[in-house]
C-alpha cells in the first residue's frame, strides 16, 4: 500500500487534494438532467419517462434526473421551445409549424393504418425517426424515439347522432374543430367537413355549448378526458398520432462519453418496452370509452379506401410543399403508394 503524506506545513490542503483526487471529485458530481413534458400521468409520456429513468439507474449512468411531469413548467409548445434553447435538456413533444413546417408531419393522414405498419415505420429503428432527426437536427436536437399514443379518429357533440363515414357525402354541413395547423385545415375541408381551428383547452367547452358539432385528430386518451360531451366516436383512424422524444444536443455533447452511451442505451430500453405496452394501452382506452356509453362506430372497407384516397389526392401533394420530394419519397414507400 502507498501512503501518501501531507506535510502540514503547506497551506492548502484542500487544493492538494483536489490536485492529487481530480478523478474522484468528479465521480461525485453527478450531471443533472430536467426532463419535463405537458401531461398528466395517465398519457404515455409518464411511462415513457418512468421507464426512462428506471433504465438510467441500472445503467449506472452519474446521472440525476429532475422529473417534470403534467405542464408544471408550461404548455407542450413552451417546454418544447425550452428544450431547444438547453433550458430544459430533455422532452417529448408533438410537432409545430411555429418552429418548423416540415414538423406539421406529425399530423400527416394515413402514413400507416394498423400497429404493425407502425411499429416498422415510427418504433425503434424505423425510417421515421431518421426523418425527424434529420428535421430537428437544426434545431439542435437530436431524437432519442418515436412514443406512440394511437390512431387518431373523430368524435361527434353529446346529442349529434350523425355518423359520417362515407366521406365527403355525410360530413356535408358538420362544422368540426381541429388544431390550429393547415394540414388539419386541409384535411377535414377535403373531408367534406366546415373544419374551425380551436385550441386543445376550449374543445371540452366547444363541444358543450354546440360551437362545433364534432372534433377531429383525437386518439382513444384523448376521448376518455371529454367523453361526458361526446356521443359517438367515428374510426376514422385518420392520422397515428406519435410524439418525438428529443433531447439538447448541447448538452448531450457535454456528458462523458460513458455517460452518453448509457443514456442511449436506457433510451433504446424504454422505447422497445413503450413500444411493447402502447397498442395494449390504446386497446384498453378503446374499451373505457365504450364502457362510458359512447356509441363506437367503424367504417366500412370500402369507406376507409375511399377516406384514404381523398387524403392523398389533396392533403399529400399540400405537404409536399414543405415536406420536399426526398421525406415524401419515403412516406410514400412506407404507405406502398409507390
Amino acid at each position: 500500500m502507498i501512503n501518501i503524506k501531507i506535510k502540514p506545513l503547506v497551506g492548502s490542503c484542500v487544493l492538494a487534494a483536489s490536485l492529487i483526487f481530480p478523478a474522484i471529485q468528479s465521480a461525485q458530481a453527478a450531471v443533472k438532467l430536467t426532463l419535463a413534458h405537458g401531461f398528466p400521468s395517465e398519457h404515455i409520456f409518464h411511462l415513457t419517462s418512468t421507464t426512462f429513468m428506471d433504465e438510467l439507474k441500472k445503467e449506472g449512468a452519474d446521472i440525476n434526473v429532475d422529473y417534470h411531469p403534467g405542464g408544471s413548467l408550461g404548455d407542450w409548445a413552451s417546454i418544447f421551445e425550452q428544450t431547444m434553447e438547453g433550458v430544459v435538456p430533455m422532452t417529448m413533444s408533438f410537432g409545430s409549424s411555429e418552429f418548423d413546417s416540415r414538423l406539421d408531419l406529425t399530423f400527416m393522414s394515413y402514413i400507416v393504418s394498423d400497429w404493425d405498419q407502425a411499429l416498422k415505420a415510427f418504433g425503434p429503428k424505423g425510417q421515421m425517426t431518421e426523418v425527424y432527426n434529420e428535421i430537428l437536427d437544426e434545431m439542435d436536437l437530436a431524437v432519442l424515439g418515436l412514443v406512440p399514443t394511437g390512431f387518431g379518429s373523430i368524435v361527434m357533440r353529446k346529442g349529434n347522432t350523425a355518423e359520417p363515414t362515407n366521406l365527403p357525402v355525410d360530413s356535408k354541413g358538420i362544422k368540426i374543430r381541429v388544431p390550429a395547423i393547415q394540414v388539419g385545415i386541409e384535411r377535414f375541408k377535403s373531408f367534406g367537413f366546415n373544419p374551425v381551428p380551436i385550441p386543445l383547452s376550449e374543445l371540452y367547452t366547444a363541444l358543450q355549448l354546440g360551437t362545433v358539432d364534432a372534433s377531429g385528430i383525437q386518439t382513444a386518451s384523448d376521448v376518455w378526458l371529454i367523453r361526458d360531451v361526446v356521443e359517438s366516436y367515428v374510426l376514422t383512424k385518420d392520422y397515428f398520432e406519435h410524439a418525438f422524444w428529443v433531447v439538447n444536443k448541447s448538452w448531450l455533447k457535454k456528458l462523458s462519453e460513458e455517460d452518453r452511451q448509457k443514456l442511449y442505451t436506457a433510451a433504446e430500453a424504454t422505447m422497445a418496452k413503450v413500444w411493447e405496452e402502447a397498442q395494449a394501452v390504446d386497446a384498453k382506452f378503446l374499451e373505457k370509452v365504450r364502457d362510458s356509453g359512447i356509441k363506437i362506430v367503424e367504417l366500412s372497407d370500402e369507406e376507409s379506401a375511399k377516406a384514404k384516397q381523398i387524403a392523398y389526392d389533396n392533403e399529400w401533394p399540400f405537404m409536399a410543399k414543405s415536406l420536399g420530394p426526398k421525406i415524401m419519397g419515403i412516406l410514400r414507400n412506407i404507405a406502398g403508394l409507390n
